[in-house]
């Protein structure tokens, strides 16, 4: 059976009041949608908060959904929105002052053997980046969404989000470049 007709059927189930499609649908998304919230937010509880409060809106709307976009995505527009609305309550704010942006550093070629290095280094960088670096990165990079979508979930100008996303990179460079310096290695 299709995987989408099968998500589909859950969705009616949960719809006539289903108790187990309920289940089913959590158990299908719930590591997925928390790791899209603790993306954004680096924070476990926070996540944990996020992702239940997202579940609970989701179920608690389940018979507006229309299939204009699969549950999935639909779901992961709620986690993407209420994060957001966390890193506001947390004083969420852009910093876009140009002395934060690293100068442009050019990567070095991988070795095969330190790829496991390097992809530890990486997720510890992102997770040290400023709330609206990461958030940006993570939207854009993990998450699939364009610039302009950002800009309207971060509800900031295109161009703002375009410079947030370049700074992120290059601050992200600095930060992985300094972990290796300490480690006494050169990305």
């Amino acid at each position: 059976m299709n995987i989408a007709i099968e998500k589909d059927q859950l969705v009616e189930r949960c719809k006539s009041g289903d108790v187990s499609g309920y289940k089913a649908l959590y158990e299908q998304y719930v590591k997925a949608m928390y790791n899209t919230c603790l993306r954004i937010l680096n924070n476990t509880a926070e996540a944990e908060d996020v992702l239940q409060e997202s579940f609970t809106e989701a179920f608690r709307n389940i018979g507006s959904f229309e299939y204009r976009t699969t549950f999935g995505g639909w779901l992961k527009q709620i986690c993407v929105n209420r994060a957001i609305n966390q890193l506001k309550k947390r004083k969420y704010a852009v910093d876009i002052d140009a002395t934060d942006a690293a100068d442009n550093i050019e990567a070095g070629s991988y070795d095969e053997e330190d790829i496991t290095l390097q992809v530890a280094a990486v997720k510890n960088a992102i997770m040290q980046l400023p709330d609206g670096y990461r958030t940006v990165l993570s939207l854009y990079l993990l998450e699939g969404y364009d610039h302009q979508e950002i800009a309207g979930i971060l509800l900031l100008a295109e161009s703002t989000v375009r410079t947030q996303y370049i700074r992120a990179k290059q601050k992200l460079v600095q930060l992985i470049n300094k972990e290796y310096e300490q480690a006494g290695r050169i990305y």
